[in-house]
Formats: C-alpha cells, structure tokens, sequence
C-alpha cells in the first residue's frame, strides 16, 4: 500500500505526499526494518514482560476471588455454627429446666417419705412407751399388792400380837389383794 502511495506521488508533478515524504525522509527499507524491529520488541514485550505480568493479575484475581469465595463459606459455617450454638444453649436450658423439676419432685418425695417414717417411728415409740408405761403399771401394782399384803401381815402381827403362820399370812395377803382389785 505504501508503494501504491510512492507511485502516485512519483506521477504527479507536485505531489503533497512526495513534497512530505521528502521532507520527513521517509525510507520504504527504514520503514520496513522499523516494523520488523517493532514487531520484534512487541513480541518480546508479550512474551517475557505482558504475558508474566497478566498471568501474575490473573492469579492475583483468581486469588482474591478464591478470599471471597472463602469469606462467604466462612460466614455462612459462621452464622450455622451461631445457630446451633443457640440450639444448645435452648436445649441444655430446657433440660436443666426438666433436671430441677424432676429434682423438686424427687425432693418433695423423699420430704414425704421422711415425714411418714418419721410419723411412723413416732407412733411406735407412742406404742412402745405406752405398753413399757403399762408393763410398768402393772408391776408397780403387783409391787404394791406385796408391799400392802406384807404390811397387812406386819400390822396384823402386831395387833394380834402372835406369829403368824404361813398359811395365815397367804390368806391375809391374798383376802388385802381380793380386796384391793375390786
């Protein structure tokens, strides 16, 4: 294209690209070497600086991507791990809840069942104290009976003033005690 250009300005007298391209000094093998050397520099600069440098952004790129990508799926583990943090708190709160009460109601059993030990340990020893009262009575009137029969049989001596026999004294005792239980 660029020798079509000369041409043209080589046909005509006073061509301006002629009048231009002499000024300037333009040199079709110059031109073409220039290309070829700025090809070259291109291809090289692609090669060795462009491409590393492009592959270096996309790696950077992939890796902030990668980050967020990351971020996000650690912001969602995040946000699961808050609600099954509450989940638990829930739970173990309604367990505890459910732990006290059974607590209370096992303690107002046992409370119960102390209270009716109690109550029955009291009434045996109610029992026991009135059967030990009544044994006791019952020996202390028998005690008596003696006491009273031999007083009886000291007092008749006395009065009477010859020795008893014995036989007259269990008639004595018995008769005082005859007496004595009605």
């Amino acid at each position: 294209m660029t020798s079509f250009l000369l041409l043209a300005a080589a046909e005509g007298g006073s061509n301006p690209l002629k009048e231009i391209a002499g000024t300037f000094g333009w040199n079709p093998v110059l031109f073409f070497s220039q290309v070829v050397s700025f090809l070259v520099v291109a291809f090289l600069l692609n090669k060795f600086a462009y491409g590393p440098i492009q592959k270096v952004l996309e790696d950077r790129t992939r890796r902030i991507e990668e980050g967020l990508r990351n971020a996000e799926k650690i912001k969602q583990e995040l946000a699961s791990a808050e609600e099954q943090k509450r989940r638990l708190l829930t739970d173990a709160g309604t367990q505890a809840t459910k732990i006290i009460e059974e607590a209370r109601k096992a303690g107002a059993g046992e409370i119960e069942k102390a209270s009716q030990q109690a109550i029955t340990t009291a009434n045996d020893i109610l029992v026991k104290a009135r059967q030990s009262g009544e044994a006791e009575l019952t020996r202390m009137k028998l005690e008596l009976r003696k006491e009273f029969g031999r007083l009886v049989v000291a007092a008749s001596q006395k009065a009477t003033g010859k020795m008893l026999t014995l036989d007259d004294q269990q008639r004595l005792a018995e008769e005082t005690n005859r007496q004595l239980a009605a």
